[in-house]
């Protein structure tokens, strides 16, 4: 069995929450041909990179997370989360952007409706990879979450740091320029993703 618990992980990347509102549907809204939800059960769950984090814990590896999130309720809600999951969460918070939350409306198992709120980041490249490179020492295994909502800009300087201290570098990548990811020692496309580069 692999042990986990001796290879420390950092990601770093897209954070995001992933809210759900449950609720039973018994008529349709007077105002429109839709559904009225009756919402009685309100679920957060860390996601984008925060899941990647939540699941590294989950596997028994110490977890740190380095990312980006406005300063409101729903940052509360992923650090609260991540303590609880054991990860150790470093954010760079922007006071005058939300976190970005992912709502899904649910009732009877399905999903009626995904409501996104977000804005692409205004982030200070340096002051996140100076919270990476503080947290470099002593982890095995450094990991890029890219969703493409400003987080990482500075692939390359994270990657070539990483390298200096022998860190094998995994990146999930985000867009058609894989070339950002030079030097990462995994590249993990989804299959869309791959067929749009080879075509």
């Amino acid at each position: 069995m692999p042990r986990f618990d001796q290879a420390p992980v950092l990601v770093v990347g897209d954070v995001m929450l992933d809210r759900y509102w449950h609720g039973g549907t018994s008529r349709i809204s007077p105002e429109a041909p839709v559904p009225v939800v009756k919402v009685d059960q309100i679920e957060d769950r860390p996601g984008g990179a925060a899941n990647v984090a939540l699941n590294i814990a989950a596997l028994g590896a110490p977890a740190s997370l380095v990312g980006v999130t406005g300063d409101d309720e729903a940052a509360e809600s992923l650090t609260n989360s991540l303590k609880a999951a054991g990860v150790l969460a470093r954010f760079q918070r922007i006071a005058d952007q939300p976190t970005i939350v992912k709502l899904r409306v649910m009732s009877r198992h399905q999903q009626l409706l995904r409501i996104d709120f977000e804005e692409p980041f205004r982030t200070d490249p340096l002051a996140l990879s100076a919270e990476v490179y503080s947290l470099l020492d002593g982890i095995k295994v450094l990991v890029l979450s890219d969703y493409g909502k400003g987080a990482l800009k500075n692939h390359q300087a994270l990657i070539q740091a990483a390298r200096k201290r022998g860190i094998p570098v995994l990146a999930d990548p985000k867009g058609k320029d894989f070339a950002i990811y030079r030097g990462a020692s995994l590249i993990t496309p989804n299959l869309s993703e791959f067929e749009a580069i080879v075509g």
